[in-house]
């Protein structure tokens, strides 16, 4: 369970030296163990087996009631001063401290499990000349390990050598940085020619000088030295834990950073210690409160001092006092004594209460089956049950883009081809007619290569593709054509597209499933099966894409010889380079991709051009005398595009849609309603994150959107200062910061900063190298002014670490509650950095969920954890502590009224068992009855009307100014509680003539009184009643009374005399009428006002939550929310190519190495499921379709 070394260091003091260079040599273990670089086991628990007892009584004791019960309990053990036995509160200390600790032990036995089990996962690793099987745990810094495909990588490596041509290996990084799309990595020459040798890896002895670790997951600087040759290294030849090896039969490499000092690791964040803001509130009121136990104790000793001294020998007769006691000492005891007496004003009942409701409403969470995702078996978990009410206090949220907002899913949803519009469609009005899961769907069974997975609606484009339209038979076989698709034959007959971007494998799938499938390719050829007919193009040159280009395009000869410029990508850069014919086509394209864009589609337009045979040839040797310099390659090559990429024919243009998960939009307007603000911290481009955001209705036509994308932190300062002058001319130039102490002892200094009033809607949106300047402490609250300024705050391109380093500036500044919600291991550093983390089960893993406090399957069932769930706590925990504060103010308030006629001697004006069952029998029931099933409204309505949620986050129901109000109604209360029946009993008799005053009878009358009250104002506080509240009242109630008959009995007198001293009290008292009506009168008394000022308050100042209460009795109860067909904007946004899109791929789909040299065996039919060389988790090989026998791989 870990090892006490590391803490019994840092609790001497030991700080591990900073690392400022990593030196190590490959296979040479003692070399590199000189270094004492940590080996690769990871701990994400809290405690192990030594530490767990300290550290977890340590954060128990953080709580200043649990020293104040030890206080107690200190005192209770001195007899002079001591009313109650030591072990009443010793046992209710412990039971509290049990029940935490086993809750404690049980959440890090889980996160032991989880490090348990990669830990233990296995690799194979050289040693000794020899590969072995050996656990994560046991790898060392300048190991060579072997990864086999769909492997995760075990450390972060070097990459040494690889199955594939250029010893490339593909690595999906959806763990690192949310993108699910391929990321190609290549290994020097130099390691790579060891191959798969086993003599050669054990011989190589490079050493390595880089970086120490760190959590920039873009940057690695090092450098290998082989032979004395040294050589660069950069990211693209290193390998992050966290990755998956895809597509690559295996590579090896060598160990860099292990376990902790793993980017991965690095960018985790370390877990913390989480309690509600409600949980800060408490310890400052129990410390007030104990302030105000010890300024009462001290009136009532002092007023003890001057009764002893004034009237106390009088008694002297009756009460001789104790040798060597005067009236000073005598005071200083009974000061204690009434500590002891008074104590129940913060009783240690309230914390076993809190618990237990905290953990009840966690288990509705997991029982809602509102919130269980049937297709993935998912239900809502609560993996924390302290957290509760916080969901309903929640100001912020910050939230992944890809896998939380989207399903990591690109469908091609329409298409314009030649002026017409396909992929919608329409009434026999012209009206919209919405798509859903029961609209028919195009029948693909003509097509037997057809992807199943794919759906389209528009039975239109079918035919005309299937009646021979040449038009829409180009435009089909260019997307089949034009891009850098890698196709995969993962088992016989299906064939399968790795992608580096998603649109594309999207796009190609699409022409799959019109007729025209991409097969293979090969350096020189692209096959593609055109209606059923093999057809095989000769590739002469791809004109790769990049940032700038924005577009890409392919030259290739058809059998019959013709050559063709296929060109795709964004509509502003190929409309530049068409052929003026094209001017009206052009227009009727625009107004498509305007229709597109207002959907939050993300397009492309296509486009052709026939080639003449000669220029060809002359543009392909400028083509290869260009591609061999060195100097100036890249502008002479993009010269050469230009020239050959103008005059081109339109086609049409393709909209792709990034599938929101299902009701992200209306999550996203209910939340927004609620005065929660939303910012969007994602690692994908600016143009996708934008497209999501216009999508999910955070961006709006209407929003001036304020993009910072400077370089250096001048030009970061001077965008946002634009931004903000634009929003707010007339905000001062520095922030309204507001400087305070808070928490306990006052002793934490904060900062607030305030935000500024605009008018307007505004977004403002950054990339993650101006958030890099943006966090540094001269500008980060200028990032902060500006940013909450804006409605919508979208951070592009952002590591995980400034994913938290984001939450925690609006943490520090703000002094508002957060909330995380992301699901892959790059959200994790966030979730752990906010008041509250959500994990969604989704794609990318489970170290979201595993690091979370809430988890779920969809994004959609946030509202209603925050709207339902997390209203219900707050206000659940709210009335509970209210009242339990104002029955228990009450109960010892008595004690202070009664002390002025019992000579200050801290005599308890209750029977003593009403006090030792008041807290822990009576009361407790009815309390935790409307603290588990009370509701202002029902989950419906509290999801229709958001703007119930708003008093949470201003902290409306609970706070300081709540309590002192909650004392002044004790106060009133218990005056009215003791004075009532003083006044009724004084001086009168029964009606036999005997006195009733006595001391007994009156205690009697007093705690009924008392019960009664308390009661009433339990049914006053309660809006939700159900049979179980009833039962839990009433039966309280009638326990009181049968206990008290009972413990007033003859019976009970006769066998404990001393323990039951109030023999009769009972039967003589409650038979008198006139006691009962003082019972009547005292509950009037105390009902009547609150009923009174209630009732005031709400027909003059109600609140939100009154006037849908209100409308609750009047109108029926609404229905689930019904899913609306989006209105359609007007606008000229219109998405860019390729986002996810990165260059590079087009030189190795063109390169003569790019087949691996063995041959391979062909299939001897196209369209029947026979023997193929290609199975799953093999090797990826590419070849052309031919009609003859190859031989088979060696």
């Amino acid at each position: 369970m870990g090892s006490v070394v590391p803490y019994i260091g840092q609790l001497c003091g030991q700080q591990k030296n900073q690392e400022v260079e990593r030196h190590l040599r490959a296979n040479d273990r003692t070399f590199n163990l000189s270094y004492h670089y940590a080996n690769n086991a990871i701990k994400t628990s809290k405690y192990n087996i030594f530490t767990f007892l300290p550290l977890n009584l340590f954060e128990q004791f953080r709580r200043l009631a649990n020293c104040f019960f030890l206080f107690l309990f200190t005192l209770q053990l001195i007899p002079q001063i001591s009313s109650l036995a030591w072990f009443t509160t010793a046992a209710l200390l412990i039971l509290v401290l049990s029940i935490t600790a086993v809750k404690d032990a049980t959440d890090d036995l889980n996160r032991h499990k989880s490090d348990n089990e990669v830990n233990t996962r296995e690799v194979s690793i050289l040693v000794d000349g020899e590969f072995r099987t050996e656990k994560w745990m046991n790898v060392q810094i300048g190991d060579v390990i072997k990864l086999e495909n769909n492997q995760f990588v075990t450390a972060d490596l070097l990459l040494l050598s690889s199955s594939e041509p250029l010893n490339v290996v593909y690595v999906k990084t959806a763990e690192l940085d949310g993108e699910t799309n391929l990321k190609m990595k290549q290994a020097l020459t130099v390691t790579g020619r060891m191959g798969d040798s086993t003599e050669a890896l054990a011989r190589f002895n490079g050493e390595i000088k880089c970086e120490p670790p760190n959590n920039r997951l873009e940057i690695f600087k090092g450098t290998l030295t082989v032979d004395g040759q040294m050589y660069s290294l950069d990211n693209g030849r290193v390998l992050l834990r966290g990755c998956t090896l895809r597509n690559t039969e295996w590579c090896f490499g060598l160990v860099i950073f292990g376990g902790p000092d793993t980017k991965l690791m690095q960018n985790s964040g370390k877990t913390t210690f989480k309690r509600t803001s409600i949980d800060h509130l408490m310890n400052i009121l129990v410390l007030c409160i104990f302030v105000f136990l010890l300024s009462m104790c001290s009136v009532l000793a002092i007023g003890h001092g001057v009764w002893e001294m004034k009237e106390g020998s009088v008694f002297t007769v009756f009460l001789p006092p104790e040798t060597g006691i005067d009236a000073p000492l005598s005071s200083f005891l009974c000061f204690w004594s009434y500590v002891i007496l008074l104590n129940t004003v913060v009783p240690m009942s309230l914390f076993v209460s809190v618990e237990a409701i905290r953990l009840v409403n966690s288990y509705y969470i997991d029982w809602d089956r509102k919130m269980y995702y049937p297709k993935s078996d998912t239900p809502a978990q609560a993996r924390t049950t302290t957290l509760n009410e916080e969901l309903g206090q929640i100001k912020y949220i910050f939230s992944d883009k890809t896998g939380t907002l989207t399903r990591n899913i690109m469908t091609f949803n329409k298409c314009s081809i030649n002026g017409k519009s396909y992929g919608e469609l329409l009434d026999i009005s012209g009206e919209r007619i919405e798509i859903t899961e029961n609209t028919p769907r195009v029948d693909f069974s003509w097509n037997q290569l057809a992807d199943p997975k794919f759906i389209f609606h528009d039975h239109n484009l079918v035919e005309i593709v299937r009646e021979g339209n040449l038009k829409a038979q180009a435009f089909f076989r260019l997307l089949a054509l034009c891009h850098t698709v890698m196709p995969e034959e993962k088992k016989q007959g299906a064939l399968y597209y790795q992608a580096q971007s998603p649109d594309e494998g999207a796009l190609v799938t699409a022409a799959r499933n019109f007729g025209f499938m991409f097969h293979s390719r090969t350096p020189e050829t692209i096959t593609v099966v055109e209606m059923e007919k093999l057809v095989i193009y000769e590739l002469l040159a791809v004109l790769d894409f990049n940032n700038v280009r924005k577009r890409m395009s392919v030259i290739v000869r058809n059998p019959e010889g013709k050559l063709t410029l296929y060109c795709k990508g964004a509509d502003t850069i190929i409309f530049e380079r068409l052929h003026t014919s094209c001017n009206t086509l052009m227009g009727v394209t625009t107004e498509h991709l305007n229709e597109y864009a207002c959907d939050g589609l993300r397009t492309l337009v296509l486009a052709y051009k026939d080639l003449d045979e000669s220029y060809v040839k002359e543009w392909m040797q400028c083509h290869h005398e260009a591609s061999t310099i060195i100097e100036e390659r890249d502008e002479k090559l993009d010269k050469l595009y230009e020239e050959i990429e103008k005059d081109l024919l339109l086609l049409g243009a393709t909209a792709v849609e990034d599938k929101l998960q299902d009701g992200v939009p209306q999550t996203i307007e209910q939340l927004a309603k609620a005065d929660i603000k939303i910012w969007v911290l994602t690692g994908d481009k600016q143009e996708t994150a934008e497209n999501i955001g216009y999508s999910c209705n955070m961006l709006q036509e209407e929003m001036d959107v304020f993009v910072v994308s400077a370089n250096t932190a001048e030009g970061v300062k001077e965008e946002l200062l634009s931004a903000r002058k634009k929003m707010c001319p007339g905000a001062a130039e520095e922030p309204n910061v507001t400087k305070a102490r808070a928490g306990l002892l006052w002793l934490r200094k904060t900062e607030t900063v305030h935000d500024d009033k605009v008018d307007g809607k505004y977004a403002l949106v950054i990339n993650g190298h101006s958030l890099a300047f943006a966090l540094e402490k001269g500008l980060e609250l200028e990032l902060l002014r500006t940013a909450c300024m804006c409605q919508t705050v979208i951070c592009c391109r952002v590591t995980p670490l400034q994913k938290a380093q984001v939450v925690k500036l609006v943490k520090k500044y703000k002094q508002a509650v957060t909330l995380a919600i992301g699901d892959g291991a790059n959200d994790v550093s966030m979730i752990k950095a906010a008041h509250i983390g959500v994990g969604i089960s989704g794609q990318e893993g489970m170290q979201a969920v595993l690091s979370s406090d809430f988890s779920f399957a969809q994004f959609r069932y946030l509202q209603r954890l925050l709207l339902v769930h997390g209203r219900w706590s707050y206000l659940r925990i709210s009335k509970f502590l209210q009242y339990f504060f104002y029955k228990n103010f009450t109960f010892t308030f008595v004690h202070v009224w009664y002390a002025f006629f019992c000579g200050f001697s801290a005599q308890t004006v209750y029977d003593q068992w009403f006090v030792s069952m008041y807290n822990v029998v009576y009361t407790v029931l009815p309390v935790l009855g409307m603290s588990l099933f009370d509701q202002d409204v029902n989950d419906r309505w509290s999801s229709q009307y958001p703007q119930l949620y708003s008093p949470g986050p201003l902290n409306i129901y609970f706070n300081k100014k709540a309590m002192v109000c909650c004392m002044i109604h004790s106060c009133y209360s218990s005056l009215i509680v003791f004075f009532i029946p003083w006044a009724a009993m004084h001086n009168t008799v029964a009606d036999n003539g005997k006195d009733t005053a006595d001391y007994q009878s009156f205690a009697l009358v007093v705690q009924t009184c008392l019960l009664i009250v308390v009661n009433i104002q339990l049914c006053l506080d309660t809006h939700y009643w159900t049979a179980v509240n009833q039962s839990f009242m009433w039966g309280s109630l009638v326990f009181y009374f049968a206990t008290t008959f009972a413990m007033h009995s003859n019976d009970m007198f006769s066998i404990f005399a001393s323990v039951f001293p109030f023999i009769g009290t009972a039967r003589n008292t409650l038979s008198q009428p006139n006691l009962w009506l003082t019972i009547f009168l005292t509950c009037l008394l105390c009902g009547l006002p609150v009923v009174a000022f209630r009732f005031t308050i709400i027909q003059l100042w109600p609140t939100i939550n009154d006037k849908v209460r209100h409308k609750v009795r009047e109108e029926p109860l609404p229905g689930p929310a019904t899913r609306r067909l989006p209105a359609r904007r007007i606008s000229t946004r219109r998405s860019s190519y390729a986002f996810s899109h990165t260059h590079g791929y087009g030189d190795l789909v063109t390169s003569r190495r790019f087949l691996l040299k063995c041959p391979l065996k062909s299939r001897n039919t196209l369209f029947k499921q026979t023997n193929s060389p290609l199975a799953q988790n093999q090797p990826q090989l590419y070849r052309a379709i031919t009609g003859e026998s190859e031989q088979q791989p060696r």
